[in-house]
Parts: structure tokens; C-alpha cells; sequence
């Protein structure tokens, strides 16, 4: 019987350090390997812009979506643009060429998409949005986006329970899928008076979909530049894309509403009147 315990007892404490081993070691080991394995460009986080200043160059005013915006260009080809979805009464893409070969394709988001489509994809609630992503992040595309953009493998709780290694690994799934490779040059924070959002991509690095998100509680919207083919060697500068931050300003149509798009010359700000000028200092488009 003595010899029975013995083995009994020796047995249940194998099990138990088994137990412990798959429970708790075997998931911080896992975190740990995850942290050293994760792509780079889940270690890039949201950084001040190092040139705020805005062009002053000739362009045209473009209103889309409920949107209006400047682009410091006056070679826009309307020819060439074309509304999204094909087929849909109501469109909120445009994709615009310029003669230069460069090509910007404009969406127009509603409130709350990015927690709402991942609610969806994942089937939870938007508490378990907030308990992974942080407060806020239910209610706020900005806020979810921060939270997920400023999140690197560092940040990984290694030695906690296996929901909040959980919680990590999700996030950071989540922003190596998010993230274009232009991020992989930066993450920069961007605002106006109305709108807070990042751009993905330093226009120093002659690079191809720098992505522009702006967030506000009423709708956000998303700006792509692909310049494969645009014919200026320098290439899109920081200034042009702060014009069109900084120009960026919603109007009284509704977003969902398939306006009729307009373009309009504009001049630099140094030649215009008192009344004009410009505004002063918000799961990602894929290209078709």
C-alpha cells in the first residue's frame, strides 16, 4: 500500500508540473518567441512630422464625399476618374490621375468602421473591443487605431495570465496585417482643426502607397498616393501633403451622399485675397 501511495503521489506531482509547464511556462515562452520573431514594422510607432510646413504652389480644389480639399496641382485629368463602387448609387471612393502619372485614391469612411468591421470579423462585443484594444477604442476609429499603431513587441505582457498574452498577440497580428510597407519608413501624426490621423510612409523614401487616415467623430477619411508612374523625380514632398491635410474640411453634404464631384483651380495662399486661402492648422483602401 506504501509503495501504491508513493506512486500515486509521484504521479500527481508530474501531472501537476505538467500542468504548470503547459499553463503557464509554455505560454510565456510563446510570448517571449513571438516578441523576438514579430516583423519590424510591428516596432514602428506614431512620430512628430519633422517638416510642417505647406506648399504654397498652384492647385485645385476638389470636393468629394462631403469633403472638400486642395491638392497643390493643376494637372488633374478628369477623364481619367472614376467613382466607387461601380454599379452602387452611392459612391466613397474616387481614384484620381494626374497627367504627372501620379494617382490619388480618396475614400470616405463612416464613423467607427474599424471597430466595428473587426467586431464583426471576430463575432465579439465592443466591451471585449475595449478589453483587448483599450477605452475608447469602441467608440473612436482614432483611438483604436492609436492604440494599435503604438503597440510594439516590447509592450507584450510576457509574465500575466494567457487572456492578456492573448490580448498582446492580437494586437499585434493585427497591426503587421495593417500597416503598408511604406510604414516601414515611418508612422506620422497628423492633424488640422478638425481631424486627427497618421501618415504611413516618409516622402523621403522615393516609395509608392503612402497612406494618409483622418479621423473625426463624424467620419473619417483615407488618402493613397501611388506614384509608380508619376514623372517628377522628387517625387510627392511632405509640404504637398500637408497642403491637403491642412486644406481638408467637411462640408454640409452627407458623406453617404453620391455628390457630384468639382474641381477648381486655387492659387498659393501668398496670391489669393483676404477671403481665401487655405484652412488653416482624420481594414485600409486596397488599390483597384
Amino acid at each position: 500500500m506504501k509503495l501504491l501511495a508513493r506512486i500515486l503521489i509521484a504521479g500527481i506531482a508530474t501531472l501537476a508540473v505538467i500542468f504548470v509547464c503547459l499553463d503557464w511556462i509554455a505560454p510565456v515562452a510563446l510570448s517571449f518567441y513571438a516578441a523576438r520573431k514579430a516583423p519590424a514594422i510591428t516596432r514602428v510607432v506614431p512620430q512628430a512630422l519633422k517638416d510642417n510646413s505647406v506648399s504654397r504652389a498652384p492647385g485645385t480644389k476638389l470636393s468629394y464625399f462631403g469633403y472638400d480639399f486642395e491638392v497643390p496641382w493643376t494637372d488633374l485629368d478628369d477623364s481619367l476618374t472614376k467613382l466607387y463602387p461601380e454599379g452602387n448609387f452611392e459612391k466613397n471612393k474616387a481614384d484620381l490621375h494626374f497627367r504627372s502619372g501620379l494617382r490619388i485614391v480618396v475614400t470616405a469612411v463612416p464613423p467607427r468602421e474599424w471597430s466595428r468591421s473587426v467586431a464583426k470579423e471576430m463575432r465579439v462585443s465592443p466591451e471585449a473591443i475595449e478589453a483587448v484594444f483599450g477605452p475608447g477604442t469602441s467608440r473612436s476609429d482614432y483611438v483604436f487605431v492609436k492604440a494599435l499603431y503604438e503597440f510594439t513587441p516590447e509592450r507584450m505582457h510576457h509574465w500575466t495570465s494567457n487572456t492578456v498574452w492573448s490580448h498582446d498577440q492580437t494586437l499585434l497580428i493585427m497591426k503587421s496585417i495593417a500597416l503598408l510597407k511604406s510604414a516601414e519608413s515611418g508612422i506620422f501624426a497628423l492633424q488640422n482643426q478638425n481631424y486627427l490621423g497618421f501618415q504611413e510612409g516618409d516622402p523621403l523614401v522615393h516609395q509608392d502607397g503612402i497612406a494618409v487616415h483622418l479621423f473625426s467623430d463624424d467620419g473619417s477619411v483615407e488618402m493613397l498616393f501611388f506614384q509608380k508612374d508619376y514623372k517628377n523625380p522628387t517625387g510627392v514632398t511632405q509640404p504637398e501633403i500637408n497642403r491637403i491635410v491642412q486644406s481638408l474640411r467637411r462640408t454640409t453634404q452627407n458623406v453617404s451622399e453620391p455628390a457630384a464631384p468639382t474641381a477648381k483651380k486655387s492659387l498659393p495662399e501668398s496670391r489669393q485675397n483676404k477671403k481665401g486661402g487655405l484652412m488653416p492648422p482624420s481594414l485600409k483602401p486596397t488599390e483597384d
